[in-house]
């Protein structure tokens, strides 16, 4: 019996051989393991803030619900834009199953800090009215002050969306701010939260319809409805989005857009899962990189160790020890920059979500797969080095070159 057939090689020893070859070569273990990070923590990263982003919407439409409308005028057949009745706020209310519906309306006036500040700097703000009814439709909150009541509705007050109040400056009313709207002051009584369902309403000065009317002079042509939202049952919600065209306009239902915000949220979630998908892609390159230059240093290792196979072979290790220890290194190297990129992905996600306020949300799975994926594609890179070490014979590998 030759000392080949009789040679054993236990696992244990196996990994112990892999390991004091990775770590008596740290600088190359280092580099080479790191292009396996790279790639792994990649997609973990894209895969964790993804799923953190879209874990986010799905909570922010079940909190705003999406049995909100928003009614339009759309154009005409011949491409004229058209405009809603005045009666149409109020025809939306006695439709049965309509919870709640307000009307705002933009008319051509500017507001600025100040009277000082040249007209054409609007800063982007439009100026709006708007009825009462507007923050219990929208369902969204102030972030200081009062909405209108019926007192504060008539004169001359304004309440700013979130993004209005910041370009002018003003982010309390503790000290009753003014601000000059169209050519008279005004009283800002209320500054809004961010409104996700409509977002138009962030950059718009509110003031009440009467005010309008009665303080800016506005001419009723030019304040008749641009917007009506409404609140509706949640089980209603197709049949009262048919009724509400004609119900709006019913000379022109054809001229009436009716869309609901909602649905733009969750085009918006389709968006991130196409873009999931690339980034996962340009992930998966990083990954192959990252393999390939685990297969080219095992190359590498080969030709460096040619002695140390050799006296290997001569001592009696066999084909399958050599191939063996070489697939466990580069495994190794695949298996410990997979779990330091999984580290890594993990820690970004962490960080990103917690930078924009989202819960942490990572599929363990997701972490599951990471790791084994770097497991295979440093299996699949060592074996042809492990294949080509196995091979040397006892007398060549010794031979000077």
């Amino acid at each position: 019996m030759t000392a080949a057939t009789t040679s054993r090689l236990r696992i244990r020893d196996a990994l112990a051989v892999a390991f004091t070859s990775l770590r008596t070569r740290r600088l190359r273990t280092v580099l080479t393991a790191s292009g396996v990070a790279v790639g792994i923590a990649a997609m973990v990263a894209v895969l964790g803030v993804s799923t953190s982003s879209r874990a986010d919407l799905v909570a922010t439409l079940d909190e705003l619900g999406t049995n909100m409308l928003t009614v339009q005028p759309g154009q005409s057949f011949t491409g004229v834009r058209t405009a809603l009745p005045d009666s149409a706020p109020g025809a939306i209310r006695r439709v049965d199953d309509v919870g709640q519906a307000a009307a705002t309306a933009s008319f051509d006036a500017t507001v600025r800090r100040t009277e000082r500040v040249p007209a054409a700097q609007t800063g982007g703000i439009r100026v709006a009215a708007t009825e009462p009814s507007l923050l219990d439709t929208l369902q969204t909150g102030l972030a200081a002050g009062r909405f209108f009541d019926a007192a504060p509705h008539e004169y001359p007050t304004v309440v700013l969306g979130a993004i209005a109040a910041e370009r002018l400056g003003i982010n309390s009313i503790d000290d009753q701010p003014l601000v000059w709207l169209g050519d008279t002051w005004f009283v800002v009584v209320g500054i809004l939260e961010p409104v996700v369902l409509a977002p138009e309403i962030d950059s718009t000065a509110l003031v009440g319809f009467p005010a309008a009317a009665q303080v800016l002079h506005a001419d009723p042509a030019d304040i008749t409805p641009t917007s009506v939202y409404v609140r509706t049952q949640p089980d209603r919600l197709d049949d009262v989005r048919q009724l509400l065209p004609r119900t709006a306009n019913p000379q022109t239902p054809e001229a009436v857009r009716v869309s609901r915000p909602s649905d733009a949220l969750a085009a918006r979630a389709a968006v991130d899962t196409t873009f999931t998908a690339l980034l996962l892609g340009l992930g998966g390159v990083a990954l192959l990189v990252g393999g390939i230059g685990i297969a080219n240093v095992m190359v590498i290792s080969v030709l460096e160790r040619r002695k140390e196979i050799g006296l290997r072979r001569s001592l009696g290790a066999t084909r399958r020890h050599i191939l063996i220890q070489f697939l466990l290194e580069a495994i190794a190297l695949a298996g410990v920059g997979g779990l330091i990129g999984t580290a890594i992905g993990v820690g970004i996600t962490v960080g990103y979500a917690a930078s924009r306020g989202w819960s942490f949300a990572l599929p363990p799975e997701g972490l599951v797969a990471a790791t084994v994926l770097a497991v295979l594609v440093g299996a699949l890179a060592g074996f042809y080095p492990a294949a080509r070490a196995a091979r040397l014979q006892p007398a060549e590998a010794v031979r000077p070159r």
